[in-house]
């Protein structure tokens, strides 16, 4: 961690020497990783280099940051990052949302986009180099100012100070000078028992603004001359928009402009109630398409039957047909999850002022860059032209990794020529997601004399994600994203086949927080304790026995079973499941408490250790671990999407439940210690807890839980 990095002149960039902007920093950023093909796939351009860090007069240091707040926290661990390094005192530490630009592209996704619990992994190492790249110059203004060599100042506290003489200057008065300064081709990052904000709790610097009602979510955005719009879509999948009358509404009041799409009427109004008023009075005729049998069974059936048909190869270890038919003892079943909503609390909404020669967006989005693209296409634009405000996020959960609830918004404004935000009402929101994949995964295990697994088939008929967002990245006919926690599982059994069957359907499907370990965390932990039971084995034991080549997963399932207090009985009426995952570069372990009362499951509490490498704010690693199990535990329990005649049934948190505060259970985690690279913590919370949950049921009734949302 102290080495020199070696840094090229063309990373760094000053992009100004003014003294009234102080000392600016950019750099570009290395596309590479698994997903750089996406990036090429949607037509993204190389990134070019554009500024991220401000210091200026006033002593202020503002941090641009390219990631999406949702409330996972990077506005506070991504400036943390940078002023490690820096060395300026937190209170001086400012945190700005960057605009659309490839200079801000994560360097795993290769686009500017936020998702897959990447964007502390992505900027660990480049932005504590912009701090340190930022110090060195601050440093060599001083001892330029002062006359004397560079090693005889060191930066501290926002300050430069000359060690011989005790004398000092400010980051703010230096930062003119410095920005007229090459940048270093090396930089030194400092050891980590150095570190003085990097792993040690600190406010968010967002806490403040939203508290107070400050922060400006998507919903709350306010320009000159703005109007509101909202829209009915047609309630099929796949279906269109076959005529309506626009008269009924632009005879009442407020009403601006009554917009027709292929899918869907839009109403334009001075006010979001004078526009739903005005959508209430219209009465659209749809043309339903193929789609208007489908149903959940029918979906179903064919996910129950392409278990039987053709199937593409995943990964093969060993030789598991062959083990499993010679075997005088197997286990087999079969697991079914729903399709989910993402359900995020702030519904979907943009404000789009669309003009000839450019456009504005203000918009709640994950995926900057695509929402640009798409824009500029709609409008015939150049990308440059089109400029995306991003505001705070009420929920993201993957659903504003889309660029549809935008398109709406820039056909709106187009049609009434004025900004218009349109806001879409929880039924259209609910009715027209891009859901979690509906998934049926068949087990099949054979077992030793002692109940050990020496072989394993799983075979997951599932929607694509992949083949509807980023087509070039399936691989032989596999969506690893249905897969994924099935194809990589920790646990040492020699024989393993795993297959997949793309079954895909009318329902749009979308990445759901945690995308597939959300469902398949669910099948391997549920079957696992099976084959406990089946071997007469404590669930821990028999994990424990299969993580031998696995101590970091060993150590976390241990920690969280000893939080529990597993082994020793549990309050009368009261049961326990764990369950353990690996994703996103962390491993984590729950277990669930609970107890059945009048043929409900509740939830008690749940303890969870996790091992994520390095931390950068422990807070919000327990934030976001909190976060991910209720959102987990909602799914768990009451979550499903159910399709009737091409509609979802589903409209509101009346038939779409979430946990109240009154059924939440007590939360309580463990930070493994860790000096490895930073894992995720956005996700990897989610998909350990339907699979506790589920196994302790199991252990309540003797009933193994093959089925999502959990019934008994």
């Amino acid at each position: 961690m102290s080495e020199a990095h070696t840094l090229s002149r063309r990373r760094f960039l000053q992009v100004s020497g003014g003294a009234a902007s102080g000392l600016l920093l950019g750099f570009t950023l290395p596309v590479g990783g698994r997903l750089a093909g996406f990036a090429r796939a949607e037509g993204a351009q190389a990134p070019r280099i554009n500024a991220w860090l401000q210091i200026a007069p006033d002593e202020s240091v503002v941090i641009r940051v390219g990631s999406s707040e949702m409330g996972q926290g990077v506005l506070t661990a991504l400036p943390m990052l940078v002023a490690e390094e820096l060395e300026v005192e937190w209170t001086q530490v400012r945190a700005e949302m960057a605009p659309a630009d490839a200079a801000y592209a994560n360097r795993i996704f290769g686009s500017q986009a936020t998702g897959g619990s990447t964007s502390v992994r992505q900027g660990f190492d480049y932005l504590r180099e912009a701090g340190a790249t930022a110090r060195e110059m601050l440093r060599r203004a001083a001892a330029e100012r002062w006359g004397v060599g560079i090693d005889a100042c060191v930066a501290e506290k926002g300050r430069v100070i000359h060690r011989p003489t005790a004398r000092a200057l400010s980051y703010g008065s230096l930062a003119a000078e410095a920005a007229r300064l090459a940048p270093p081709e090396r930089v030194a990052l400092k050891e980590p028992k150095s570190w003085s904000l990097l792993g040690k709790p600190r406010r968010r610097l967002d806490t403040l603004d939203k508290s107070s009602g400050r922060a400006i979510f998507g919903c709350d955005v306010r320009v000159p001359g703005m109007l509101f719009g909202t829209l009915m879509a047609c309630p099929v999948f796949g279906g269109r928009l076959a005529r309506v009358d626009p008269a009924p509404a632009q005879r009442l009041p407020g009403v601006k402009a009554v917009v027709s799409l292929d899918d869907a009427v839009i109403v334009v109004a001075d006010t979001t109630w004078n526009a739903r008023t005005g959508l209430r009075a219209l009465a659209p005729v749809w043309d339903e398409g193929p789609h208007a049998e489908t149903s959940s069974a029918q979906i179903r059936g064919k996910l129950r039957a392409a278990l039987d048909g053709d199937v593409a190869r995943v990964r093969s270890a060993g030789d598991a047909p062959a083990v499993l038919s010679a075997a005088p003892r197997t286990h087999e079943a079969i697991f079914e999850v729903p399709f989910l909503a993402h359900a995020a609390m702030e519904p979907m909404n943009a404000t789009v002022h669309a003009r000839a020669d450019g456009a504005d967006v203000w918009v709640p989005t994950q995926s900057q860059e695509r929402t640009q693209q798409r824009v500029a296409e709609m409008l015939g634009l150049r990308s440059e032209q089109v400029r995306i405000h991003t505001t705070f996020l009420g929920g993201g959960f993957g659903r504003r990794s889309e660029t549809d609830f935008v398109a709406y918004a820039v056909a709106a404004s187009r049609a009434a020529g004025a900004p218009v935000q349109v806001f879409w009402w929880r039924e259209e929101d609910m009715r027209h997601d891009f859901y979690r994949p509906a998934s049926t995964v068949r087990m099949r295990a054979a077992l030793d004399a002692h109940g050990a697994p020496v072989a394993l088939h799983a075979r997951v008929a599932c929607p694509s994600i992949l083949a509807r967002v980023f087509p070039d990245a399936l691989e032989n006919g596999v969506d690893d994203t249905a897969v994924e926690g099935l194809d990589e599982s920790p646990y040492a059994i020699a024989n393993q086949l795993i297959e997949y069957a793309r079954v895909d359907t009318p329902v749009p499907v979308g990445f759901w927080r945690s995308v597939g370990h959300s469902q398949n965390a669910f099948v391997l932990e549920a079957f696992l304790d099976e084959l406990a039971r089946a071997a007469g084995a404590d669930p821990l034991a028999y994990r424990l026995a299969l993580l031998a080549g696995h101590p970091r997963h060993a150590a976390v399932l241990r920690r969280a079973a000893e939080m529990a207090g597993w082994g020793t009985p549990p309050a009368a009426g009261r049961h326990r499941g764990l369950a353990l995952h690996e994703s996103f570069d962390s491993i984590v372990a729950e277990v669930a408490e609970i107890s059945i009362e009048a043929k409900r499951v509740r939830v008690h509490a749940v303890y969870c250790a996790v091992d994520c490498g390095t931390v950068i704010n422990p807070d919000t690693v327990e934030a976001q671990m909190q976060s991910a199990i209720l959102y987990g535990l909602t799914a768990a329990l009451h979550g499903e999407i159910t399709i009737e005649k091409g509609r979802v049934q589903q409209s509101n948190f009346s038939d779409y439940p979430a946990l109240i505060l009154g059924t939440t259970p007590a939360i309580y985690v463990h930070i493994m210690q860790n000096a490895g690279a930073p894992g995720g913590v956005g996700e990897p919370g989610t998909p350990p807890i339907a699979p506790a949950v589920a196994n302790a049921v199991f252990a309540a009734t003797g009933t193994p839980v093959r089925a999502l949302p959990i019934r008994v």
